[in-house]
């Protein structure tokens, strides 16, 4: 499969290419990931898991299915209260043509159809709500202070398929009406404590309940990518995660997205019409977005469980549309009621539903707690040391 990651690289040498810049073999090694799509069985979990003598810490299937389901209630009606937002519907698939679809990087396919008896229309499976949130919230009329959050399911054709990772994408997509003064540090900052205290209050809840031992902080840390790349400048992103995240427990990481003076990605790649990636902040580097993670003493590695920011205004767009060369989106439907001032300033972001209860379970594959699609020859082999994926996950 052509994964994300080679195609940020490849994306990446066209740009430079179009640009008149010496493009860096390097690229690929920038983005904070570790996937291999080369490597035999790539998608495993890490070794030190599989030496273990890994055992679960929910064997029976249904009893795991009563633990997912009290993970993601408990988890929603916390975030609900924490963040003040309230679970509206969403759709399973938006208009190609309406700009409603979640970008990411840029160059990943949506799994696309036409309905039967309309073949000129193309419907797309979206990536995340990303876009579709800030709208939403313009359609019911949320005032600032208020949000929404819905139980999004999606599909990404391109993702890394490994124990992290998959096809199948089901999260909490949330976001949240602010006033024009909220776009600032603190109000990020404010907003992430309370996201991370829905995931501590469950953890807290989880490990009692099935007999754990709780080990997040109390608190989550906040650092900067700008201050990662020049305190460990030699480096991966990823190795600059697992440095700042098994120091502390749980990190946010400010200013995803975005490049380097030498041409390579800062940290991890953001669409340029969501997050915002390139206000400066007080402590001098760019941007008031970032990511949630934690340390996974399982995996012995960082956990993304959320990705979130506060949102571009129309300044903001179109600055980081034109540093993507993607200025021809400003005439999608979505992009023209940002830029008219139709839709209200925000702050949102999306948590992994399966990432969470993964993380909240210490199983050692995602495939443990959803039913998506794996390898099968790595299947094959995670029987072999105990790790049992849901439903079709063994096929």
């Amino acid at each position: 499969m052509f994964s994300t990651h080679n195609l940020l690289a490849a994306s990446y040498l066209l740009l430079s290419a179009v640009n008149g810049l010496q493009p860096s073999l390097t690229v690929p090694s920038t983005l904070a990931n570790t996937f291999s799509p080369e490597a035999p069985l790539a998608g495993l979990p890490p070794k030190n898991v599989l030496d273990k003598g890994y055992m679960p810490t929910i064997e029976n299937l249904l009893e795991k299915e009563e633990a997912l389901l009290m993970i993601k209630t408990t988890f929603e009606e916390k975030l609900k209260e924490n963040v003040n937002l309230q679970r509206v519907s969403c759709p399973l698939f938006l208009t190609k043509g309406s700009g409603f679809n979640d970008n990411l990087n840029g160059v990943e396919r949506p799994a696309t159809f036409a309905p039967r008896d309309y073949q000129d229309v193309k419907l797309e499976v979206p990536f995340s709500l990303a876009k579709w949130k800030r709208w939403a919230l313009h359609y019911y009329g949320v005032e600032a202070g208020k949000g929404i959050v819905t139980d999004f399911r999606g599909l990404r054709c391109d993702d890394d398929v490994d124990h992290t990772h998959s096809l199948y994408v089901d999260q909490w997509d949330w976001e949240k009406v602010i006033t024009k003064e909220d776009r600032n540090v603190e109000t990020l900052q404010s907003t992430v404590n309370n996201v991370y205290k829905s995931v501590l209050d469950t953890h807290n809840l989880v490990s009692e309940k099935y007999g754990m031992k709780a080990f997040l902080p109390d608190e989550i840390t906040f650092c900067s990518s700008d201050e990662l790349v020049k305190k460990y400048p030699d480096a991966s992103p990823k190795e600059r995660e697992n440095i700042i995240c098994k120091e502390h427990g749980a990190v946010f990481l400010m200013g995803i997205g975005g490049w380097k003076e030498d041409g390579e990605l800062r940290h991890d790649g953001r669409a340029p019409d969501y997050d915002d990636w390139i206000t400066p902040r007080p402590d001098g580097g760019t941007g008031i977005n970032g990511d949630l993670l934690v340390w996974n003493p399982l995996s012995e590695v960082s956990l993304e469980l959320s990705s979130m920011g506060i949102r571009v205004n129309p300044e903001v767009l179109m600055k980081q549309l034109e540093l993507c060369e993607c200025t021809e989106r400003k005439e999608f439907t979505w992009h023209r009621m940002l830029l008219d001032g139709t839709f209200p300033q925000t702050i949102g972001g999306g948590i992994g539903q399966s990432r969470v209860c993964q993380f909240m379970l210490q199983c050692a594959h995602i495939g443990e707690v959803q039913h998506g699609w794996y390898d099968p020859d790595e299947v094959e082999f995670l029987k072999e040391h105990n790790i049992r994926l849901l439903g079709l996950g063994e096929f």
